[in-house]
């Protein structure tokens, strides 16, 4: 072999490892907004989880957090009051482990995770339908579908859509 022809299988050798390292690492970036790290406040899982799932706190950015926490009263029709004290070590919890990078980039105002840009965009193709299904009845229920959200996994691989 020449050294033309060595530089060339070197060259493409290191070409492609470049590329199959790139390809790796942007599947593991785009799975990992996909699952949550485990964050684990008793209280937290307790009370947000006697009504619905406790919505992992990365899926809405710390001001969100700081306003759904201080309209418990009328918590999107239900009083889900709490003693002061719950709701400020709820409330310090969600806001330390909330959202950041971009699915912290919503609007200020929103306190509904299915109002999130990035929300929509994951959920574009489902049909209107699904979401009126009597097993899923609004995009609120992860539950319906993720089969793993109870572990903050919202993965794809984890994903069952009702019919």
């Amino acid at each position: 072999m020449n050294n033309t022809t060595k530089r060339w299988v070197f060259d493409t050798t290191v070409w492609t490892s470049a590329v199959m390292m790139t390809f790796v690492l942007l599947i593991h970036d785009v799975a990992a907004e996909s699952r949550f790290p485990p964050v684990a406040n008793d209280k937290w899982q307790a009370e947000c989880g006697s009504c619905h799932i406790a919505y992992p706190p990365q899926l809405l950015p710390a001001a969100s957090w700081r306003r759904v926490m201080s309209e418990l009263d009328k918590h999107f029709g239900a009083d889900a009051s709490l003693d002061a004290a719950s709701a400020a070590g709820i409330g310090a919890f969600l806001e330390s482990n909330a959202a950041r990078g971009k699915r912290a980039a919503v609007d200020a105002g929103t306190l509904r995770i299915t109002e999130a840009p990035w929300f929509r965009r994951e959920h574009r193709e489902v049909a209107a339908p699904v979401w009126k299904g009597a097993s899923v009845k609004t995009p609120a229920n992860c539950g319906a579908c993720h089969t793993t959200a109870e572990r903050g996994d919202f993965s794809e691989r984890g994903v069952r859509i009702p019919r």
